[in-house]
């Protein structure tokens, strides 16, 4: 398994709705989070520590916060919030 990301929750119907620019920042940066997250548990399947804590992150037009799950090599997108700036 390798690591990528992935809509969770109600953040994937929201998706339905929201407009393709906003989607395709949150994917920017959604895979920028893979990155990080594949180089610093390079041995994801075998990790026995908590998993780290997510957080929030601000892209144009919106938010969208994400939870990183070690041991299933994934960054979930829990909720996605667009405001149109």
């Amino acid at each position: 398994m390798s690591w990528s990301w992935e809509y969770a929750f109600g953040a994937e119907e929201a998706a339905t709705s929201a407009p393709s620019a906003f989607l395709t920042a949150v994917a920017h940066k959604a895979d920028e989070l893979v990155r990080a997250a594949a180089a610093q548990y390079v041995h994801g399947r075998s990790h026995e520590d908590a998993d780290p804590t997510g957080g929030d992150v601000i892209v144009p037009g919106g938010m969208f916060t994400y939870q990183i799950v070690v041991r299933r090599e994934r960054v979930y997108v829990v909720q996605i919030t667009y405001l149109g700036f």
